[in-house]
């Protein structure tokens, strides 16, 4: 199967772009950078080096599927930006694109989403603009029936590591065996990968958690 991962040298990125060439896929990563991208991913790695913004339907078509691994932790609305740019590229075509989410829009234990406790935390004025971008993607493409879209949401706490025992759930903020919400970068990978693999959720947004 034909992969690209936009973003493949960030955390998630990385752990994507590896665990989909370890199953035999080909793999290209999208990318700024092409020494950081060669540092990171090897020599023989396949780039396609363009910033997100400039992708365009034509370029995007030639994969079977795309992984939106893009992250901007400082401007934070870029992150919306880029989902309704890849929207408006992804309409009514057959390629299919999964988005890397947020944890905010998860629901907790008590019915209310992660968000609604995070936003009234004090002094998160620094930091709320992600997970609240966060949940407004997934609104969006909750609202886009014309892209092969699908969603995918670490846990509270997305951590490198690598891959080992976990569990997916639809919407729910999930524990772990140690009583906190989190997931590994590898765990989220073969999550991602599996759902590639044997689509389950398509126009929907799934969750890994660690066990």
């Amino acid at each position: 199967m034909k992969i690209a991962v936009i973003g493949a040298t960030g955390m998630a990125g990385r752990a994507i772009f590896e665990e989909a060439t370890t199953r035999g896929h080909e793999v290209t990563a999208i990318v700024r950078n092409v020494e950081k991208a060669r540092a990171e991913l090897g020599d023989g790695a396949t780039l396609l080096v363009s910033d997100i913004f400039d992708l365009k339907r034509a370029t995007l078509e030639q994969f079977d599927v795309v992984v939106n691994a893009f992250a901007n932790h400082k401007e934070a609305y870029l992150n919306l930006d880029a989902v309704t740019h890849l929207i408006h590229e992804f309409r009514q075509s057959e390629t299919r694109v999964i988005f890397l989410l947020g944890a905010a829009s998860l629901i907790q234990a008590n019915g209310t989403r992660l968000f609604d406790f995070l936003v009234e935390l004090p002094g998160n004025e620094a930091w709320i603009d992600e997970p609240r971008y966060g949940v407004l993607e997934l609104d969006i493409l909750r609202a886009t029936p014309d892209v092969n879209w699908t969603g995918v949401s670490p846990q509270q706490n997305f951590t490198p590591g690598p891959a080992s025992e976990h569990r997916i759930a639809l919407n729910d903020l999930l524990l772990s065996a140690d009583g906190k919400s989190h997931v590994t970068a590898g765990n989220m990978a073969v999550g991602v990968l599996d759902e590639i693999e044997t689509p389950q959720h398509i126009r929907e947004r799934f969750t890994v958690s660690d066990m």
